[in-house]
């Protein structure tokens, strides 16, 4: 919903004069485009969103404007404010057809006639303070014909003045939507299984090294039975694998279900905790995700699984914006400044921003103009559909979207939303805490708090700053084997097994971190990296690197899924082990990667 100027703003802005000063009208300018879909294809910048007349009165039908009127298949109604409870004066032919009653039941009647069981309440509360403050509103509103059949109506509403600025009527126009509610529907339901066959290696990437976990410290249990403490360890850890598997599964399901669900109340940052591992996978290793979240955030009233993949659409948006990849941050904060609410042209109340930031292409003001338009895209082969349906959730949800954006600098994309008590007492400025923000990295950080203009601060650590460190040799007898692998408990448990078969042992959860173990001058016999190791170094760049220093030196890779390793990973003599990997085969590949080595030094 999204309501017009106030009544002393349309007093004092000039007039779009029409017949020689007998009729005049504010010029909407874009400022009323709170439906969902918009009958104009665009925002509406000419049409008027309220209306000065001279003569009141709506006997003189001799005209051609009147014809016009009865020509058009828009409804419209006509209500006059100064009769009791608002009445029904004038409805044309098409309100007629649209809402199937007859002029006789229309004419003396207040619009609520067309409200039933479904009809939002809150939506209803929009449309009576517009009336109230004599301004103009547009929303999308459930309503009912005279047989008792609801339909999605896209009104608009505006009101009438005399030159000395009283007013005198309210004119409605109303657009059906329903076919189109129900296209976003199955729109929506595409979009998501879209999205989840992008999300689909990234799960699979992570189902594997999770199923390795729990494999592996499976075998090392049976053979620690001696050993209690060391077998009840590694059941832990093979307990919160699976564990962290069942949460996956249990977000997968829940993206990918397709009843349609209810407005709940729900706080934004924690579902976007919950949800920043599938926006991590979804982003891929050449972008990090950082989140900037303000703490104590009110709940809003918003349908979950809708909010997720508005949030995932904006996602994939800022992705293909840095095709070289970058940060993006997500972040939230609290609107509730009178100056910004008018600035955001939002009625009063409490909102709560969430907000994405990209440092990519950005658009230029051609392409920002129509960002929202359905079907609208520059990315070739995408549907267009993305943006549209993130505008047209924020509509309904009673919200607004606004994004800015500048070629080469990036974009911001912005969600408001009331929360779910706006009558609540606001927050205190000094109960806010001091700014926090972080990077994502597979752990769900504390609340942190959103600057109110929406953009983040902060810079990112450099690569592997906030990982764990590189371990120094787990001395040993044997050959020394550097493993290389940002998954913490697939590092751990390959190190268990290689130490626990006599093996030197070095670990380093990233490729920059290995390279400057090596560069320390430590004796490395064999290189056992991941392939995908997201927000750095890949573990083929590592190869490339460390062949370029030592070029004799074993090396075995690992991947979970094989479209991770690129052509020349499987034309370039590399030994692949395929996860999840049995201890036997881990070291029969270790065993062969050191001969192969020995027989070329040889």
């Amino acid at each position: 919903m999204v309501m017009g100027k106030e009544k002393d703003e349309n007093l004092e802005q000039p007039l779009d004069e029409q017949g020689g000063g007998q009729s005049g009208g504010v010029p909407a300018d874009g400022e009323v485009e709170g439906n969902a879909y918009s009958p104009l294809g665009n925002p509406g910048v000419k049409h008027w969103q309220a209306g000065f007349i001279s003569r009141e009165g709506l006997q003189d039908r001799n005209n051609v404007f009147f014809a016009a009127v009865e020509m058009t298949r828009m409804p419209m109604v006509v209500t006059d404010p100064r009769q009791d409870d608002n009445p029904i004066v004038f409805a044309n032919g098409a309100f007629l057809d649209l809402t199937r009653y007859e002029e006789k039941d229309v004419l003396g009647r207040n619009c609520r006639m067309l409200q039933g069981p479904d009809t939002d309440p809150r939506t209803v509360t929009e449309v009576r303070a517009a009336v109230k403050e004599e301004r103009a509103v547009a929303v999308d509103i459930l309503n009912y014909r005279a047989d008792g059949t609801p339909f999605w109506n896209a009104l608009f509403l505006g009101p009438v003045f005399d030159h000395d600025g009283q007013l005198l009527y309210f004119f409605a126009s109303q657009m059906d939507i329903t076919e189109r509610r129900q296209s976003q529907e199955v729109s929506l339901q595409a979009q998501k299984m879209e999205a989840i066959g992008q999300l689909t290696a990234g799960m699979a990437h992570d189902f594997n090294n999770l199923l390795q976990v729990i494999n592996g410290n499976l075998e090392v249990t049976l053979v620690s039975l001696d050993n209690p403490d060391a077998a009840r360890e590694a059941v832990l850890r093979a307990q919160r694998a699976a564990m962290r598997a069942g949460k996956l599964t249990q977000q997968l399901l829940t993206f990918a279900r397709k009843q349609r669900l209810e407005p709940k109340r729900l706080n934004i940052n924690s579902l976007v905790v919950e949800f920043s591992e599938m926006l991590v996978r979804t982003l891929g290793d050449q972008v990090e995700l950082r989140l900037d979240l303000r703490p104590g955030l009110p709940p809003c009233m918003l349908d979950p699984t809708h909010l997720e993949m508005a949030l995932l659409n904006v996602l994939i948006n800022a992705r293909d914006a840095m095709p070289g990849g970058g940060e993006v941050t997500v972040g939230t904060s609290i609107i509730r400044d009178e100056d910004r609410i008018r600035a955001h042209r939002l009625p009063p109340g409490v909102y709560v921003t969430l907000c994405v930031i990209d440092k990519g292409t950005g658009m230029p003001p051609d392409v920002l103009r129509r960002a929202t338009e359905p079907f609208f895209t520059t990315k070739g082969p995408g549907t267009g559909l993305g943006l549209a349906m993130v505008h047209g959730f924020a509509q309904q949800s009673h919200g607004r979207l606004e994004i800015d954006s500048e070629p080469g600098k990036g974009t911001t994309v912005r969600m408001i939303f009331p929360i779910a008590d706006n009558d609540m007492t606001p927050i205190p400025p000094q109960s806010v805490p001091q700014r926090m923000s972080q990077p994502y990295a597979g752990q769900a950080p504390q609340d942190g708090d959103a600057p109110a203009d929406g953009t983040a601060e902060g810079t990112a650590p450099q690569a592997g700053a906030d990982s764990p460190a590189a371990t120094p040799a787990r001395a040993a007898a044997g050959p020394a084997v550097l493993v290389v692998e940002d998954n913490d408990d697939v590092r751990e448990l390959a190190e268990s097994v290689l130490a626990m078969s006599g093996y030197t042992v070095l670990t380093a959860p990233s490729g920059e971190q290995a390279l400057a173990l090596l560069e320390q001058g430590a004796r490395v016999d064999l290189l056992f990296t991941d392939v995908i190791m997201p927000g750095g170094m890949t573990g083929l760049e590592l190869v490339d690197k460390v062949r370029q220093r030592q070029p004799e030196l074993a090396v075995l890779v690992t991947t979970g899924y094989m479209d991770d390793l690129p052509e020349r990973g499987r034309t370039t003599g590399l030994t692949i082990l395929a996860k999840p990997y049995k201890h036997e085969d881990l070291l029969e590949q270790v065993r062969m990667a050191l001969k192969i080595d020995r027989r070329k030094a040889s």
